[in-house]
């Protein structure tokens, strides 16, 4: 009799349990659909990134400033989604949005995973992004570094080029030379020693390797950093993060410029892919013209 009593109640147990796990599974989906808000806030918003010292520099110091593009992804009262580029280096935010009067602040944080990772504390001022980062480890001694950012539209486009008031130097790769003078006694007199940088000719001004497939008479007298930037530009047209400082000191500065991703390989054109292998071609037997620069 139990067990006949036993089968009957098993179906009713059964269903009792299903109707449970679904309505647990409906209170998820509740909890996750929050509705989004603030979507006017969704983009890039990109600007100077910077330390208080270097702000109190004038004039090509500030060129150096780092690229700060900080991509807002998804807002709900509870949560932001957002991504951080910096420095080559791509890093996912959470956080949340507060209002207060009619006031936005942020609070974003990266994920700690990386030992330079940090916190964002953002406010919302015109149609401008202010604010302040600080590592998260205070045993680095890591700079509090400053930030104001635009919102940004980013596009590809295969004719920007890079501005041509800039001067090109490869600040971050120089060689010594001394400079001597010879008497009329036949002696050498040792003037000095003196840095000298690598330079780029007016050359990357007139090469698109975006819109024009380039022959070898192109490039065949090409200075090494000249091939190196007529490459690089196609990828920051791309939106590609450098990591190297050399490329950031050229890109970063530049107004069209916005660092996206790390990899954008899957996004070159079949032109600039056959470009890209002549440039790294004859990149391997140029040579670097050096001259001597005052900052």
């Amino acid at each position: 009799m139990k067990r006949i009593l036993l089968l009957a109640l098993f179906p009713i147990l059964m269903l009792s349990c299903r109707d449970a796990k679904k309505t647990n599974e409906e209170k998820k989906v509740v909890q996750v659909a929050q509705p989004e808000i603030h979507k006017e806030l969704y983009g890039f918003w990109v600007g100077d990134f910077y330390t208080a010292e270097q702000l109190e520099y004038d004039g090509d110091m500030q060129d150096a400033f780092e690229k700060l593009n900080i991509n807002i992804k998804k807002i709900t009262k509870d949560t932001v989604i957002a991504q951080s580029v910096v420095s080559g280096n791509s890093r996912p935010l959470l956080g949340k949005l507060s209002e207060d009067g009619g006031k936005i602040t942020f609070v974003l944080d990266e994920p700690g995973s990386n030992k330079y990772d940090g916190k964002f504390d953002i406010t919302l001022v015109g149609d401008t992004l202010i604010g302040k980062w600080n590592a998260h480890n205070k045993e680095l001694k890591w700079p509090e570094k400053e930030f104001k950012l635009l919102k940004k539209k980013f596009e590809y486009n295969a004719s920007l080029m890079l501005p041509t008031e800039a001067n090109y130097v490869d600040w971050s790769d120089h060689k010594m030379i001394t400079n001597v003078d010879t008497l009329e006694d036949g002696s050498v007199d040792t003037l000095g020693i003196n840095p000298f940088f690598r330079s780029a000719s007016d050359q990357i001004f007139k090469l698109n390797a975006s819109t024009h497939l380039l022959k070898e008479e192109d490039v065949k007298n090409l200075r090494k950093l000249d091939l190196q930037i007529i490459k690089n530009t196609i990828f920051a047209r791309h939106g590609y993060a450098f990591k190297k400082q050399t490329f950031r000191n050229f890109f970063d500065p530049v107004k069209w410029y916005v660092p996206v991703k790390n990899n954008v390989d899957d996004d070159l054109t079949p032109i600039e892919n056959k470009n890209i292998k002549l440039l790294d071609r004859f990149t391997k037997y140029a040579e670097d013209n050096y001259d001597a620069f005052g900052r």
